[in-house]
């Protein structure tokens, strides 16, 4: 692996994620020891394993949460596409001729890059550790959960990676070494994450030793995820190409079927034996930033607005690089370009939606978009799922007063109608209305190319009407700060909020869809009954988020009664995307089950211009290898190989 891979860098443990202890007696907050290396000696005692474990903790925040590793797992899906500020990074992932993906511009190496010095850490916990009787196997059972982890993001991005680091296969090395051999795909998953996530779901406690931390279900779900995706590999339906080059067979001569079983039995096993993880009674409440730290929410990157030390960032100003939380950024449109009039003849324009550090809003980087089918056809009920509601902010209400100054008390808007402080100042329409909007030229009196309908005072835009510059915003992953004390707060900060990973909801999902191929099924617990549990839940309202008014209403009924008798892998696949949109699963949802050609080859949406609402079809090109992310041009650089060796590691079909 690379030069200094004994050096765990020191980024990794300063500005280490904020992590609540939940044992009696223990301080709020990890104690930290910055560390320019690890040494064996050093995992040889407690205060050395929980320092290790704290780092791993810490590197979630360089890869989730990094708006370019997030983009890598959603442009180029049926759910995103490239905005109108979009680079090189986000316009090639969507393989629709803007540019073409090699290893210098994946931004998969976000992952590469951070996950390898991660593994070599755990590596040196569990060897060296396990030597030593007064450290509880729980606290190895953490950093083996965190090994398999990270080589199961690898080898789903790369294929086969390699498992040994200088030192041997899974051994701690403490020697630079500028060598690599890629392991296979089989051989990743049955020498490294298969075993250690089973001894992981043996030894990890049911309620987390931290807030935040590895339990037995969190296990659970990554084993069941790890056995399906495997399953699926095997498999290989479309005849997907794997490397490096092995037959598609099991060393240990199982074969897809058994494996989509066991990963039905372990997602099962963890819905049976919760812990302290459940549901939340609604959708919004999943992703309400006031409820961060949920019990439906087992894993996440943390951070904190109290201090920048342990949030691993600037509190005021991000720079647009991790360990920041900046990825929500990149589907926020510059809504601040919007204009609204102080006079009632339409004159004296003036920004109504002022940048805030508010879930609904944040700060504009527009370099990913929506796509229409996402919108129209993804969230086609709008009525009695509230998912939509609880993804999306589409109603932009006025804020002016807090920029403080001399404001005016009330604007003039569409038809030149008065809008109060908090009231909608422009509204993404959920349906093409029955009347035709009438849309500007050009960015007309909002000055974003909104249109208006007669007796509306908001501005509107419909879905057929989403362009790559102006389009409803992510909410789930809106900023949120205590410390705003009514005005704009630190809207240019990355955000403090928790990153969100793992979810006890997709215990359900793994399931239904080890369901849907095949696996045996206990009573009660079919495909459509477990999705049925998470359909059910996503019509039940208390409130209605884009409306800003309470909601209590319960739509379960319909919800359920609207689910196929049948159910197959794309309506898992809608399920998916419904319930985790935007959310950093969907180039993985599609890349297993290898349906993203199938479902992601074309898409609509309209222009770059204020005022272009004509949508356009879209082609994408996505061929057998980009099934695989290329390797990094930083790992082949640092490999001291001949060039023919470096040809041969990289994935074939990437320069």
């Amino acid at each position: 692996m690379k030069t200094k891979m004994k050096s765990f860098k020191i980024k990794f443990l300063i500005g280490a994620a904020v992590i609540s202890m939940s044992a009696a007696g223990c301080s709020d907050i990890l104690e930290e020891e910055p560390r320019s290396l690890y040494t064996p000696e050093y995992f040889q005692s407690e205060r050395g394993v929980q320092g290790g474990l704290t780092s791993m903790y810490a590197h979630l925040r360089y890869i989730y949460g990094d708006a370019y590793y997030y983009n890598t797992t959603q442009t180029g899906t049926d759910e995103v596409t490239y905005g109108r500020d979009a680079d090189e990074n986000f316009l090639v992932m969507d393989l629709s001729g803007r540019g073409v993906i090699n290893s210098n511009n994946s931004r998969a190496d976000r992952l590469w890059t951070n996950a390898f010095p991660n593994i070599n850490t755990a590596s040196g916990i569990i060897e060296n550790g396990t030597a030593v009787s007064t450290i509880s196997p729980a606290l190895i059972a953490e950093a083996r959960f965190f090994r398999a982890f990270d080589y199961f993001l690898l080898v789903q991005t790369f294929g086969g990676v390699p498992l040994d680091l200088g030192a041997g296969e899974l051994k701690f090395n403490t020697n630079p070494i500028r060598t690599s051999v890629r392991n296979t795909v089989p051989e990743v998953y049955t020498k490294a994450i298969f075993p250690d996530l089973l001894q992981a779901v043996n030894d990890l406690p049911t309620n987390p030793r931290v807030i935040g931390g590895a339990t037995k279900t969190l296990a659970r779900l990554y084993l069941a995820k790890a056995y399906l995706t495997y399953a699926w590999w095997l498999e290989n339906p479309n005849n997907i190409p794997t490397y490096p080059a092995t037959p598609r067979t099991d060393p240990n001569g199982r074969n897809a079927q058994y494996y989509y079983q066991q990963a039905y039995d372990l997602a099962v096993a963890g819905i049976e034996n919760p812990g302290p993880f459940r549901l939340q009674a609604t959708y919004y409440d999943v992703n309400l930033a006031q409820n961060d730290r949920n019990s439906e929410l087992m894993l996440y990157a943390d951070h904190t607005e109290t201090s920048e030390l342990y949030n691993g960032g600037s509190l005021t100003f991000g720079t647009g690089n991790s360990p920041d939380n900046f990825a929500g950024w990149m589907m926020t449109w510059n809504y601040t370009n919007i204009r609204s009039a102080a006079n009632p003849n339409g004159t004296g324009p003036f920004s109504s939606v002022q940048r805030e550090a508010a879930q609904p809003l944040g700060r504009p980087w527009t370099r990913m978009a929506p796509t229409i089918g996402a919108v129209e056809n993804t969230f086609a009920d709008k009525t009695n799922d509230s998912r939509y509601d609880g993804t999306f902010t589409t109603v932009y209400r006025g804020n002016w007063p807090k920029a403080g100054g001399n404001q005016p008390a009330v604007a003039y808007n569409a038809n030149n109608l008065p809008v109060s402080p908090g009231q909608p100042i422009l509204t993404f329409l959920n349906e093409e209305p029955a009347t035709a909007i009438n849309y500007p030229t050009g960015g007309g009196k909002s000055n974003v190319g909104a249109g208006e309908l007669p007796g509306r005072a908001d501005y509107v835009i419909s879905p057929r009407g989403i362009s790559r510059i102006v389009y409803p915003g992510l909410w789930k992953l809106g900023p949120y700060r205590t410390d705003n004390a009514g005005g704009l707060g630190q809207p240019n900060a990355g955000s403090t909020r928790p990153f969100n990973i793992a979810k006890f909801s997709e215990l359900y999902f793994v399931a239904a869809e080890a369901a849907v191929k095949g696996a045996t099924t206990k009573a009660g617990m079919t495909a459509r009954e477990l999705i049925n549990v998470i359909r059910a839940r996503a019509g039940k309202w208390r409130y209605d988020n884009n409306g800003n008014m309470a909601k209590v209403q319960d739509n379960s009924a319909a919800m359920v009664a609207a689910t196929p008798a049948t159910i197959d892998i794309n309506y898992i696949l809608a399920e998916r995307s419904r319930e985790y949109y935007g959310e950093g699963y969907r180039w993985y949802d599609l890349v297993r089950t290898q349906k993203w050609n199938e479902l992601a080859s074309t898409y609509r949406i309209a222009g770059n211009n204020y005022g272009d609402h004509t949508p356009v079809t879209v082609t994408r090109t996505i061929q057998p290898h980009h099934y695989l992310r290329p390797i990094p041009q930083g790992q082949l650089d640092r490999m001291d190989v001949p060039a023919e060796v470096k040809a041969t590691y990289q994935n074939p079909g990437y320069l």
